[in-house]
Protein backbone atom coordinates (compact mmCIF):
# COMPACT_ATOMS: atom_id res chain seq x y z
CA UNK A 1 0.00 0.00 0.00
CA UNK A 2 1.80 3.12 -1.17
CA UNK A 3 1.01 6.32 0.63
CA UNK A 4 0.64 9.38 -1.61
CA UNK A 5 -0.05 12.61 0.20
CA UNK A 6 -2.19 14.86 -1.99
CA UNK A 7 -3.71 18.31 -1.32
CA UNK A 8 -6.74 16.62 0.23
CA UNK A 9 -4.63 14.80 2.80
CA UNK A 10 -3.91 11.06 2.68
CA UNK A 11 -4.89 9.53 -0.63
CA UNK A 12 -4.66 5.77 -0.19
CA UNK A 13 -7.16 2.96 -0.44
CA UNK A 14 -8.42 1.82 2.92
CA UNK A 15 -10.98 -0.70 4.18
CA UNK A 16 -12.99 0.05 7.30
CA UNK A 17 -15.36 -2.51 8.83
CA UNK A 18 -18.41 -1.58 10.88
CA UNK A 19 -20.53 -3.81 13.09
CA UNK A 20 -24.24 -3.00 12.93
CA UNK A 21 -27.55 -4.30 14.22
CA UNK A 22 -30.19 -5.42 11.74
CA UNK A 23 -32.26 -2.28 12.27
CA UNK A 24 -29.26 -0.04 11.49
CA UNK A 25 -28.48 -2.07 8.37
CA UNK A 26 -32.11 -1.71 7.25
CA UNK A 27 -31.81 2.06 7.65
CA UNK A 28 -28.67 2.12 5.48
CA UNK A 29 -30.09 -0.16 2.77
CA UNK A 30 -33.28 1.90 2.64
CA UNK A 31 -36.44 1.10 0.73
CA UNK A 32 -35.59 -1.15 -2.25
CA UNK A 33 -31.88 -0.47 -1.67
CA UNK A 34 -32.26 3.24 -2.55
CA UNK A 35 -30.25 4.66 0.39
CA UNK A 36 -27.18 2.46 0.01
CA UNK A 37 -27.22 3.03 -3.77
CA UNK A 38 -27.18 6.80 -3.19
CA UNK A 39 -24.38 6.47 -0.60
CA UNK A 40 -22.27 4.43 -3.04
CA UNK A 41 -22.82 6.89 -5.88
CA UNK A 42 -22.26 10.08 -3.89
CA UNK A 43 -19.27 8.93 -1.83
CA UNK A 44 -17.48 6.88 -4.48
CA UNK A 45 -16.73 4.25 -1.83
CA UNK A 46 -17.59 0.56 -2.12
CA UNK A 47 -20.10 -0.36 0.57
CA UNK A 48 -20.76 -4.07 1.11
CA UNK A 49 -23.12 -5.60 3.66
CA UNK A 50 -22.47 -9.13 4.92
CA UNK A 51 -25.09 -11.72 4.13
CA UNK A 52 -26.88 -14.00 6.51
CA UNK A 53 -29.83 -13.89 8.83
CA UNK A 54 -27.89 -12.58 11.82
CA UNK A 55 -28.80 -10.00 14.46
CA UNK A 56 -25.45 -8.33 13.68
CA UNK A 57 -24.03 -7.60 10.23
CA UNK A 58 -20.67 -6.35 8.98
CA UNK A 59 -20.66 -3.30 6.72
CA UNK A 60 -17.39 -2.96 4.79
CA UNK A 61 -16.45 0.41 3.34
CA UNK A 62 -13.53 0.47 0.87
CA UNK A 63 -12.08 3.30 -1.17
CA UNK A 64 -9.71 6.27 -1.14
CA UNK A 65 -9.74 8.00 2.25
CA UNK A 66 -11.82 10.97 1.04
CA UNK A 67 -14.50 8.57 -0.32
CA UNK A 68 -14.51 6.71 3.02
CA UNK A 69 -15.00 9.94 4.96
CA UNK A 70 -17.92 10.91 2.68
CA UNK A 71 -19.53 7.49 3.19
CA UNK A 72 -19.06 7.78 6.98
CA UNK A 73 -20.56 11.27 6.95
CA UNK A 74 -23.64 9.99 5.09
CA UNK A 75 -24.05 7.06 7.52
CA UNK A 76 -23.61 9.31 10.59
CA UNK A 77 -26.16 11.85 9.30
CA UNK A 78 -28.60 9.04 8.38
CA UNK A 79 -28.38 7.66 11.94
CA UNK A 80 -28.88 11.15 13.36
CA UNK A 81 -31.99 11.53 11.20
CA UNK A 82 -33.28 8.18 12.55
CA UNK A 83 -32.70 9.40 16.15
CA UNK A 84 -34.51 12.70 15.44
CA UNK A 85 -37.46 10.82 13.88
CA UNK A 86 -37.72 8.37 16.78
CA UNK A 87 -37.62 11.27 19.26
CA UNK A 88 -40.57 13.02 17.65
CA UNK A 89 -42.75 10.17 19.01
CA UNK A 90 -41.14 9.93 22.44
CA UNK A 91 -41.11 12.07 25.56
CA UNK A 92 -37.30 12.03 25.91
CA UNK A 93 -35.87 15.53 26.04
CA UNK A 94 -32.13 14.92 25.65
CA UNK A 95 -30.99 13.66 22.27
CA UNK A 96 -28.88 10.49 22.38
CA UNK A 97 -25.57 10.62 20.43
CA UNK A 98 -24.98 8.80 17.16
CA UNK A 99 -23.01 5.61 17.83
CA UNK A 100 -20.93 3.58 15.36
CA UNK A 101 -18.94 0.43 16.09
CA UNK A 102 -15.77 -0.13 14.10
CA UNK A 103 -14.12 -3.54 13.93
CA UNK A 104 -10.34 -3.12 14.15
CA UNK A 105 -7.56 -5.78 14.15
CA UNK A 106 -6.41 -6.17 17.76
CA UNK A 107 -2.78 -5.66 16.63
CA UNK A 108 -3.67 -2.04 15.71
CA UNK A 109 -5.57 -1.25 18.91
CA UNK A 110 -2.37 -0.61 20.88
CA UNK A 111 -1.41 2.24 18.50
CA UNK A 112 -4.94 3.58 18.73
CA UNK A 113 -4.86 3.64 22.53
CA UNK A 114 -1.28 4.98 22.65
CA UNK A 115 1.19 4.81 25.52
CA UNK A 116 -0.76 5.09 28.77
CA UNK A 117 -3.90 5.91 26.76
CA UNK A 118 -2.34 9.11 25.36
CA UNK A 119 -3.49 8.67 21.73
CA UNK A 120 -7.12 7.82 22.51
CA UNK A 121 -7.24 10.76 24.97
CA UNK A 122 -5.91 13.08 22.26
CA UNK A 123 -8.55 11.83 19.77
CA UNK A 124 -11.34 12.33 22.35
CA UNK A 125 -10.21 15.84 23.21
CA UNK A 126 -9.59 17.06 19.65
CA UNK A 127 -12.81 15.65 18.15
CA UNK A 128 -15.27 15.80 21.05
CA UNK A 129 -16.34 12.21 20.30
CA UNK A 130 -16.39 9.41 22.88
CA UNK A 131 -14.09 6.54 21.84
CA UNK A 132 -13.92 3.18 23.59
CA UNK A 133 -11.81 0.17 22.64
CA UNK A 134 -13.23 -3.15 23.84
CA UNK A 135 -10.96 -5.07 26.21
CA UNK A 136 -11.80 -8.46 24.70
CA UNK A 137 -11.58 -9.66 21.14
CA UNK A 138 -14.80 -10.43 19.30
CA UNK A 139 -15.68 -14.17 19.33
CA UNK A 140 -13.56 -16.43 17.08
CA UNK A 141 -11.55 -13.51 15.68
CA UNK A 142 -8.49 -11.34 16.29
CA UNK A 143 -10.52 -8.14 16.05
CA UNK A 144 -11.87 -5.75 18.65
CA UNK A 145 -14.83 -3.42 18.59
CA UNK A 146 -14.09 0.31 18.78
CA UNK A 147 -17.22 2.27 19.72
CA UNK A 148 -17.46 5.92 18.67
CA UNK A 149 -20.31 8.15 19.77
CA UNK A 150 -21.06 11.85 19.45
CA UNK A 151 -22.45 14.30 16.91
CA UNK A 152 -22.05 13.33 13.23
CA UNK A 153 -19.31 15.98 12.82
CA UNK A 154 -17.39 14.71 15.85
CA UNK A 155 -17.67 11.14 14.50
CA UNK A 156 -16.32 12.15 11.06
CA UNK A 157 -13.31 13.92 12.64
CA UNK A 158 -12.75 10.91 14.90
CA UNK A 159 -12.84 8.42 11.97
CA UNK A 160 -10.29 10.59 10.11
CA UNK A 161 -7.89 10.39 13.04
CA UNK A 162 -8.44 6.63 13.47
CA UNK A 163 -7.70 6.14 9.73
CA UNK A 164 -4.40 8.03 10.10
CA UNK A 165 -3.39 5.76 13.02
CA UNK A 166 -4.38 2.62 11.05
CA UNK A 167 -2.34 3.76 8.05
CA UNK A 168 0.68 4.62 10.17
CA UNK A 169 0.69 1.27 11.98
CA UNK A 170 -0.60 -1.54 9.73
CA UNK A 171 -1.84 -4.78 11.35
CA UNK A 172 0.84 -7.25 12.44
CA UNK A 173 0.48 -10.90 11.51
CA UNK A 174 -2.66 -12.49 10.09
CA UNK A 175 -6.03 -11.06 11.08
CA UNK A 176 -8.93 -13.44 11.67
CA UNK A 177 -11.99 -11.33 10.79
CA UNK A 178 -15.05 -11.38 13.02
CA UNK A 179 -18.07 -13.07 11.45
CA UNK A 180 -21.42 -12.58 13.22
CA UNK A 181 -23.27 -15.77 14.09
CA UNK A 182 -26.94 -16.42 13.27
CA UNK A 183 -29.31 -15.78 16.17
CA UNK A 184 -31.08 -19.10 16.28
CA UNK A 185 -29.68 -22.45 17.38
CA UNK A 186 -28.39 -24.33 14.32
CA UNK A 187 -30.61 -27.19 13.21
CA UNK A 188 -29.51 -30.27 11.26
CA UNK A 189 -31.92 -32.53 9.39
CA UNK A 190 -30.59 -36.07 9.01
CA UNK A 191 -32.55 -39.10 7.94
CA UNK A 192 -35.85 -37.27 8.35
CA UNK A 193 -34.99 -36.38 11.96
CA UNK A 194 -34.26 -32.89 13.25
CA UNK A 195 -31.45 -32.19 15.69
CA UNK A 196 -30.53 -28.94 17.39
CA UNK A 197 -26.85 -28.33 18.06
CA UNK A 198 -26.02 -27.48 21.65
CA UNK A 199 -22.31 -27.26 22.34
CA UNK A 200 -20.79 -30.42 20.91
CA UNK A 201 -23.98 -32.46 20.97
CA UNK A 202 -26.77 -32.95 18.45
CA UNK A 203 -30.02 -33.24 20.38
CA UNK A 204 -33.00 -34.92 18.64
CA UNK A 205 -35.93 -32.55 18.41
CA UNK A 206 -39.33 -34.21 17.85
CA UNK A 207 -41.22 -30.92 17.28
CA UNK A 208 -38.82 -29.83 14.58
CA UNK A 209 -38.82 -33.31 13.04
CA UNK A 210 -42.60 -33.03 12.69
CA UNK A 211 -42.21 -29.60 11.15
CA UNK A 212 -39.55 -30.84 8.74
CA UNK A 213 -41.76 -33.74 7.63
CA UNK A 214 -44.68 -31.34 7.24
CA UNK A 215 -42.54 -29.06 5.15
CA UNK A 216 -41.51 -31.92 2.88
CA UNK A 217 -45.18 -32.79 2.30
CA UNK A 218 -46.51 -29.33 1.67
CA UNK A 219 -44.15 -26.72 0.34
CA UNK A 220 -44.81 -23.86 0.47
CA UNK A 221 -46.83 -23.32 3.65
CA UNK A 222 -50.03 -21.32 3.50
CA UNK A 223 -49.12 -17.65 3.07
CA UNK A 224 -48.43 -15.89 6.35
CA UNK A 225 -48.57 -12.13 6.49
CA UNK A 226 -48.95 -12.03 2.68
CA UNK A 227 -45.52 -13.53 1.97
CA UNK A 228 -44.66 -17.05 0.94
CA UNK A 229 -42.56 -18.63 3.67
CA UNK A 230 -39.34 -20.22 2.56
CA UNK A 231 -38.24 -23.16 4.64
CA UNK A 232 -34.81 -22.73 6.27
CA UNK A 233 -32.21 -23.54 3.68
CA UNK A 234 -34.43 -22.76 0.72
CA UNK A 235 -33.97 -19.65 -1.39
CA UNK A 236 -36.91 -17.29 -1.08
CA UNK A 237 -39.06 -17.38 -4.24
CA UNK A 238 -38.52 -14.09 -6.01
CA UNK A 239 -42.18 -13.29 -6.51
CA UNK A 240 -42.94 -13.41 -2.79
CA UNK A 241 -41.76 -9.90 -2.11
CA UNK A 242 -41.14 -6.93 -4.29
CA UNK A 243 -38.48 -5.79 -1.85
CA UNK A 244 -36.54 -9.04 -1.93
CA UNK A 245 -36.77 -9.02 -5.70
CA UNK A 246 -35.25 -5.57 -5.88
CA UNK A 247 -32.49 -6.43 -3.43
CA UNK A 248 -31.68 -9.67 -5.20
CA UNK A 249 -31.67 -7.97 -8.57
CA UNK A 250 -28.58 -6.03 -7.55
CA UNK A 251 -25.34 -7.97 -7.50
CA UNK A 252 -23.78 -5.26 -5.39
CA UNK A 253 -23.07 -7.21 -2.25
CA UNK A 254 -26.51 -6.56 -0.78
CA UNK A 255 -27.72 -9.61 1.00
CA UNK A 256 -30.56 -11.59 -0.48
CA UNK A 257 -32.18 -12.76 2.74
CA UNK A 258 -35.94 -12.26 2.77
CA UNK A 259 -37.17 -9.03 4.33
CA UNK A 260 -38.77 -9.29 7.77
CA UNK A 261 -42.53 -9.47 7.93
CA UNK A 262 -44.96 -9.51 10.83
CA UNK A 263 -47.71 -11.96 11.65
CA UNK A 264 -50.26 -11.80 14.44
CA UNK A 265 -51.85 -14.69 16.35
CA UNK A 266 -54.64 -14.69 18.87
CA UNK A 267 -54.28 -17.15 21.75
CA UNK A 268 -56.90 -17.97 24.42
CA UNK A 269 -55.88 -16.65 27.87
CA UNK A 270 -55.98 -20.09 29.47
CA UNK A 271 -53.31 -21.39 27.08
CA UNK A 272 -50.91 -18.46 27.30
CA UNK A 273 -49.17 -19.96 30.36
CA UNK A 274 -48.14 -23.07 28.35
CA UNK A 275 -46.54 -20.84 25.74
CA UNK A 276 -44.69 -18.56 28.16
CA UNK A 277 -43.54 -21.44 30.37
CA UNK A 278 -42.08 -21.17 33.84
CA UNK A 279 -40.39 -17.78 34.22
CA UNK A 280 -40.55 -17.33 30.45
CA UNK A 281 -38.41 -20.40 29.65
CA UNK A 282 -40.72 -21.77 26.95
CA UNK A 283 -41.19 -18.51 25.03
CA UNK A 284 -37.43 -17.86 25.16
CA UNK A 285 -36.79 -21.33 23.74
CA UNK A 286 -39.30 -20.67 20.92
CA UNK A 287 -37.62 -17.31 20.19
CA UNK A 288 -34.20 -18.92 20.08
CA UNK A 289 -35.21 -21.89 17.95
CA UNK A 290 -37.26 -19.95 15.44
CA UNK A 291 -35.01 -16.89 15.25
CA UNK A 292 -38.17 -14.74 15.25
CA UNK A 293 -39.04 -11.84 17.55
CA UNK A 294 -42.15 -12.68 19.57
CA UNK A 295 -44.11 -10.12 21.56
CA UNK A 296 -47.06 -11.09 23.77
CA UNK A 297 -49.51 -8.27 24.40
CA UNK A 298 -50.72 -7.59 27.93
CA UNK A 299 -54.12 -8.99 28.85
CA UNK A 300 -56.94 -6.58 28.07
CA UNK A 301 -59.87 -6.37 30.44
CA UNK A 302 -62.94 -8.29 29.36
CA UNK A 303 -61.06 -10.14 26.61
CA UNK A 304 -60.53 -13.89 26.79
CA UNK A 305 -57.68 -13.75 24.29
CA UNK A 306 -54.15 -12.37 24.01
CA UNK A 307 -52.43 -11.05 20.90
CA UNK A 308 -49.02 -12.46 19.91
CA UNK A 309 -46.95 -10.58 17.31
CA UNK A 310 -44.24 -12.55 15.49
CA UNK A 311 -41.64 -10.69 13.41
CA UNK A 312 -38.96 -12.24 11.23
CA UNK A 313 -38.43 -13.86 7.86
CA UNK A 314 -41.35 -15.97 6.60
CA UNK A 315 -39.40 -19.10 7.56
CA UNK A 316 -38.81 -17.82 11.12
CA UNK A 317 -42.51 -16.97 11.41
CA UNK A 318 -43.71 -20.42 10.27
CA UNK A 319 -41.33 -22.08 12.68
CA UNK A 320 -42.40 -19.83 15.59
CA UNK A 321 -46.08 -20.42 14.77
CA UNK A 322 -45.56 -24.14 14.67
CA UNK A 323 -43.69 -24.18 17.99
CA UNK A 324 -46.34 -21.99 19.65
CA UNK A 325 -49.06 -24.35 18.45
CA UNK A 326 -47.09 -27.37 19.63
CA UNK A 327 -46.45 -25.95 23.10
CA UNK A 328 -50.07 -24.94 23.65
CA UNK A 329 -51.35 -28.41 22.72
CA UNK A 330 -54.84 -28.52 24.11
CA UNK A 331 -55.98 -31.67 25.97
CA UNK A 332 -59.18 -31.48 23.86
CA UNK A 333 -59.54 -34.96 22.27
CA UNK A 334 -60.67 -33.39 18.98
CA UNK A 335 -57.28 -31.76 18.72
CA UNK A 336 -58.50 -28.20 18.36
CA UNK A 337 -55.13 -26.81 19.26
CA UNK A 338 -54.08 -24.70 16.33
CA UNK A 339 -54.81 -21.02 16.05
CA UNK A 340 -55.08 -18.91 12.98
CA UNK A 341 -53.96 -15.33 12.94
Amino acid sequence: MESKVSEGGLNVTLTIRLLMHGKEVGSIIGKKGETVKKMREESGARINISEGNCPERIVTITGPTDAIFKAFAMIAYKFEEDITNSMSNSTATSKPPVTLRLVVPASQCGSLIGKGGSKIKEIRESTGAQVQVAGDMLPNSTERAVTISGTPDAIIQCVKQICVVMLESPPKGATIPYRPKPASTPVIFAGGQAYTIQGQYAIPHPDLTKLHQLAMQQTPFTPLGQTTPAFPGEKLPLHSSEEAQNLMGQSSGLDASPPASTHELTIPNDLIGCIIGRQGTKINEIRQMSGAQIKIANATEGSSERQITITGTPANISLAQYLINASSADPDPHGRNTFTG
